[in-house]
């Protein structure tokens, strides 16, 4: 069956405050051109016609989001997240069918293509397993000991993970509960699948997908961003 004659549900955890921004908003609410950075986010997903509905997961105090013409949206369904990231994405999977894939996406990496989410749902449909973006490093790779330099790391077979990560919600949801019982640090969705010994697919993605995380990083998506819309063009 063609992936895009199927439904799928993003998960957008959108509950952090982005202090490294020194902003004076949740940096999902900054500005790129005349949208936000959740409204870009979110509006790639809405426009791909494999994705049914997205869900956001919003912080318990958040005060912008219903201010968004996104919030009127009906394809957009919010719920109140947690303290932690593996909290929000859990109360995103509880509002999630368990038997549904689910792809998780940060909220804060605007610059996230089509043609990479297609291509994700392609791989996790031909294998039938979970997978995440990810891009493989390029540079050299240092262990540090405080400041100085420990050791080279081999780069061969290292890659930086991206979204979104694309897993059955019920399986996910279990893992990162389990997982997080058992004290284990749970950085991102794939962190508790491999936690719980599930296979992870390495799908590659564009290096371009950056997440925002300080002051810097919004100039470089609004510049992606302008290059993308470029290539659609030609």
């Amino acid at each position: 069956m063609n992936s895009e004659d199927k439904q799928y549900t993003a998960l957008l955890p959108a509950a952090g405050i982005g202090s490294r921004m020194q902003a004076s908003v949740p940096k999902q609410y900054l500005c790129l051109g005349e949208l936000t950075i959740l409204e870009t986010t979110a509006k790639v997903f809405l426009s791909h016609p494999a994705i049914m509905q997205v869900l956001i997961v919003l912080h318990p105090e958040d005060k912008w989001f219903s201010q968004l013409s996104l919030a009127k949206d009906s394809r957009i369904q919010t719920v109140t997240g947690g303290d932690e990231r593996a909290d929000s994405v859990l109360a995103g999977l509880q509002a999630s069918n368990p038997n549904e894939w689910v792809l998780v996406h940060d909220a804060a990496r605007p610059c996230i293509t089509q043609s990479d989410i297609s291509k994700l749902i392609s791989s996790v449909e031909k294998q039938q397993c979970g997978g995440i973006l990810a891009t493989q490093v390029r540079d050299t790779m240092k262990r540090g000991a405080k400041d100085k330099v420990a050791e080279t790391v081999s780069r061969e077979q290292l890659w930086h993970a991206l979204t979104p990560q694309m897993f059955k919600a019920g399986e996910l949801k279990e893992n990162i509960q389990n997982a997080l019982l058992s004290g284990a640090a749970i950085t991102d969705e794939a962190s508790a699948m491999e936690w719980a010994s599930s296979p992870v697919s390495l799908v590659t993605g564009r290096s371009d997908n950056i997440k925002v995380t300080c002051p810097e990083d919004l100039a470089l998506a609004k510049w992606f961003i302008s290059q993308q819309k470029s290539e659609e063009v030609v």
